[in-house]
């Protein structure tokens, strides 16, 4: 049993660790940047060091003050939470260096995972299926002779990323260099690396995620499927469990082709496949993600697990020891963000005045407060709501009802864009995919 944890993290995942530690009865220690001193995680971990000034280069992405908060805590662990350092193997391998454990899976297999290259051609040795794609374009060249034999349309990507970063779309070989080369400068000053590779594009795919869990005695097992497919450029905004629409057959595949590539893998921990489901049907593997997912709640919430809980059991070298069952009702996760609905555009300050809706089947995972000020150095996450009801339709009115009931003042946030998507008559009835966001913004001039 661990006796403390260091969370290398900040906001409401740190929070989210720091409650699953203390019903462990594990003490917290909790880091933080001159910014976050009167931030919720720093307050209610039973231990806080603050690591660095604003700047996340010089505090949450700053490996040796990290590693220095936990020896002189003596800590016994670290737990990454999600972003920042959590899919970094160099950061696991220090850690373990240094002889804290680490609370996810196997640095080499988050070095495998965390190339799209090497993950694609993994994910061909265990059988889970692909896009038709290339490796990496290294050349004109390449680029030209993989694009024929593909077929437009195509999507370039970059190998070391994620988020949308370097991605592009490409419909007529005369756009095909260009594009390339400007992914390849988009990927290098995101990720510092410019490797990019092709596969066929999907016009309007569904993003469907699979949640596994694998531990270090060889077993694995999923804990069923997650719809993600609201998005906006590429970056989730609303989640929901179980995905509708999908027949007894094709959810069976998608379970099993994540389970048995877990266990092959040996993945030990949480993880997360994502696929992308085409209109016919046909599912292809686009990442697999080594780390806790922002959108774990609402697994959790049909699941009947703690998520994190697990996450440090197997930490700790404990087996599996429970087996996942039919899905219990619908959830769904709203992400309340500090942006402007209207252009989107970040909107950090104070909050003079917050009302958190409540009552059953109702979750609000966060880290805000009445006079809190929200920085403009992190991402602008304010608060994930969670709801959980018998049924899908079910969940969407208690969604609205606490979208409601959820006032932020001070700042602006995007809630009433929720609503809206709440309310559309596509979403109501459960037909979305990847474009969805842009069709809605699309049809209001935006």
């Amino acid at each position: 049993m661990f006796k403390k944890v260091l969370i290398a993290n900040r906001g409401e995942i740190a929070l989210r660790i720091i409650r699953a530690l203390r019903e462990m009865r594990i003490r917290s220690v909790a880091v933080y940047s001159q910014a976050d001193a009167d931030a919720l995680h720093v307050k209610f971990a039973d231990e806080a060091v603050c690591i660095g000034p604003a700047s996340s280069t010089l505090s949450y992405l700053n490996i040796p003050a990290i590693i220095s908060a936990a020896e002189v805590t003596g800590a016994d662990a670290i737990h990454p939470g999600y972003g920042f350092l959590a899919e970094n193997a160099e950061f696991a391998e220090v850690c373990k260096r240094c002889g804290f454990t680490w609370i996810g899976p196997q640095p080499e297999l988050m070095r495998l995972m965390g190339d799209k290259i090497s993950a694609r051609a993994a994910m061909v040795e265990v059988g889970v299926p692909v896009l038709p794609g290339s490796g990496e374009l290294k050349t004109q060249e390449e680029l030209l002779a993989a694009a024929d034999e593909i077929g437009f349309p195509i999507i370039l990507k970059a190998s070391a990323g994620g988020g949308g970063r370097g991605m592009k779309i490409v419909y007529e070989a005369k756009d095909l260099v260009n594009a390339w080369e400007t992914g390849r400068t988009e990927a290098k000053a995101a990720f510092g690396n410019s490797t990019m590779y092709m596969e066929r594009y999907c016009e309007k795919p569904r993003h469907i995620e699979v949640q596994v869990v694998g531990d270090s005695h060889g077993g694995a097992m999923h804990l069923g499927e997650r719809e993600c497919s609201v998005q906006r450029r590429h970056q989730k905004i609303l989640e929901e469990a179980p995905a509708t629409g999908l027949s007894p057959e094709l959810r069976e595949k998608f379970l099993s082709a994540a389970t048995d590539a877990t266990k092959r893998l040996g993945y030990e921990g949480v993880g997360t496949f994502e696929f992308l489901l085409d209109e016919d049907d046909s599912f292809y593997f686009m990442e697999m993600n080594t780390r806790l997912q922002v959108e774990h709640p609402v697994t959790e919430l049909v699941a009947g697990v703690d998520l994190v809980r697990e996450q440090i059991k197997i930490a700790m070298g404990e087996r599996l020891s429970w087996k996942y069952r039919k899905p219990r009702g619908h959830s769904i996760e709203i992400r309340i963000n500090a942006e402007d609905s209207e252009n989107f555009a970040p909107s950090p300050g104070k909050i003079t005045g917050l009302n958190i809706p409540g009552g059953l089947g109702v979750r609000v995972d966060s880290h805000i407060y009445e006079g809190y000020v929200v920085p403009p150095h992190y991402d602008s996450l304010l608060a994930k709501l969670i709801v959980h009801d018998t049924d899908r339709d079910a969940a969407i009115n208690r969604g609205l009802r606490c979208l409601d009931e959820f006032v932020i003042e001070g700042i602006k946030t995007n809630i009433a864009f929720h609503k809206r998507i709440l309310n559309h008559p596509e979403f109501r009835v459960g037909k979305v995919d990847t474009g969805f966001v842009a069709r809605l913004l699309a049809a209001s001039g935006r």
